[in-house]
C-alpha cells in the first residue's frame, strides 16, 4: 500500500513516500481501516525528531488522526460491519498512540484495535472527522472538561493560528466569552476573525502583556475588571512570563501543551498575588471526542481546515505545519476522497 513512513529519527524531509509498504495484516478484536482522512498534528514533528523518553519502533507510519471505513474485521469483534463510517480514537487500551508506536494514518490502511472505533454520521465529513481528535479533543477536555470558560469571559488565546489555538476560540466563542486571538501575522489574524475572534493581535509586534494593558487593562490586584479571565497557553516558552503579567486578579491559565518550551522563565509573585489559578489538562478522552463528532453533526460547529492534500504532500505539509505556515488543520486524503 502507499504510506508515509518514517525510518530514522531527523528533519521532517526523513520521512519517506511509499509505494509498496506492507499492507496490515488482521488481526484478532481489530479491524483494519480504509483510511479517507488523516489530519496532521505538531506531534507528528516530535515523533520525526524524536522524544525523550519515548521509544519509537522503525519503521512507522506517523498520523495520529485516523478517520475511514472498515475494510476487514478481525475474529471475535462484534458490533462492527464492513463499510462502517469511523473515527478512530488515537489511544488504544494500553494507552499507545498512534503513528507513534504503532503504524498511523498516513497510508491507505491502519490496524486499530475495536475498542477504539468511534460511529460516524453521514452528515460528518471524513475531513471534519480527521480533524478533531487529538487537537479538537485536547482542546475540549481543557475548556469544557475543566468548566473553564463561561458566557461573558475575555479570554485571550495564544498560538490561536493552531490546531488547539484554533480550537480554542471555537468553543470558547460558543460558550458565549470574548476571544482574543493572538497570531504571528496579520494574513492568520484576518482569518481567525472570520472563524469567530472578536479581535486579534500580532504578537511579533507587540508583546503579549503590553497589549493586555492597553487594551484590556492592566491587573490590578484590588480588583477584578481588568486583565483576562482566562488565557490558553499550550506554547510555553517565552509566552510564559507575560502570561502570567495578563491575567486577571483570581484568573485561570490553561496549559495543556508547551510547543514553545517546556521550562519557561517563572514568577510565582504573580500566582500568589493576583492569586491565580494554574490548570492543566493533559489530552483528551474518548468521550470528549465522541461530544465533538455530536457537536459536528448537530450543531453549527465546523473545525478549521486549512487544506486538503494527497499523501504524496503529506511529508511537505508537515513542514509547513512546522515553519507556522498553517491556519488550522492540515488533512491527509489518502484516496483523494475526504467527502
Amino acid at each position: 500500500m502507499k504510506a508515509v513512513v518514517l525510518r530514522e529519527h531527523g528533519e521532517v524531509d526523513t520521512l519517506t513516500y511509499e509505494t509498496d509498504y506492507p499492507k496490515p495484516v488482521i488481526e484478532p478484536g481489530k479491524v483494519i481501516i480504509k483510511v479517507k482522512a488523516t489530519s496532521l498534528n505538531y506531534h507528528d514533528i516530535f515523533t520525526v525528531h524524536g522524544m525523550p523518553g519515548i521509544k519509537i519502533p522503525m519503521p512507522v507510519v506517523p498520523g495520529l488522526d485516523v478517520a475511514g471505513v472498515v475494510d476487514e474485521i478481525g475474529e471475535g469483534v462484534t458490533g462492527v460491519n464492513v463499510g462502517d463510517r469511523v473515527l478512530v480514537n488515537p489511544l488504544n487500551s494500553d494507552f499507545h498512540l498512534m503513528g507513534e508506536v504503532m503504524d498511523g494514518g498516513l497510508a491507505e490502511f491502519s490496524l486499530v484495535e475495536a475498542g477504539q472505533i468511534i460511529p460516524l454520521p453521514d452528515s460528518v465529513s471524513f475531513a471534519e472527522a480527521a480533524a478533531l481528535p487529538v487537537a479538537y479533543g485536547t482542546a475540549y477536555r481543557m475548556i469544557v472538561g475543566k468548566n473553564a470558560v463561561k458566557a461573558g469571559d475575555k479570554v485571550l488565546v495564544l498560538g490561536a493560528s493552531g490546531g488547539v489555538g484554533t480550537a480554542s476560540v471555537l468553543l470558547a466563542k460558543q460558550l458565549g466569552a470574548y476571544v482574543v486571538a493572538a497570531v504571528g501575522s496579520d494574513e492568520k489574524g484576518q482569518k481567525l476573525l472570520e472563524y469567530g475572534a472578536d479581535e486579534y493581535f500580532n504578537y511579533r509586534e507587540i508583546g503579549i502583556d503590553k497589549w493586555t494593558r492597553e487594551n484590556v487593562g492592566k491587573p490590578s490586584r484590588s480588583s477584578t475588571e481588568t486583565g483576562f479571565d482566562v488565557v490558553v497557553n499550550n506554547t510555553g516558552g517565552d509566552t510564559w512570563h507575560p502570561t502570567l503579567k495578563s491575567t486577571k486578579l483570581g484568573g485561570t491559565i490553561l496549559v495543556c501543551g508547551a510547543t514553545a518550551g517546556f521550562d519557561p522563565k517563572e514568577d510565582l509573585r504573580y500566582i500568589w498575588s493576583f492569586e491565580l489559578k494554574v490548570q492543566g489538562s493533559n489530552g483528551f478522552a474518548r468521550e470528549d471526542i465522541e461530544a465533538l463528532v455530536n457537536l459536528v453533526a448537530t450543531e453549527d460547529f465546523h473545525p478549521v481546515v486549512d487544506s486538503i492534500v494527497s499523501l504524496e504532500e503529506a511529508a511537505g505539509a508537515l513542514a509547513r505545519l512546522e515553519g507556522r505556515g498553517v491556519t488550522g488543520k492540515v488533512v491527509i486524503a489518502p484516496w483523494g476522497d475526504e467527502k
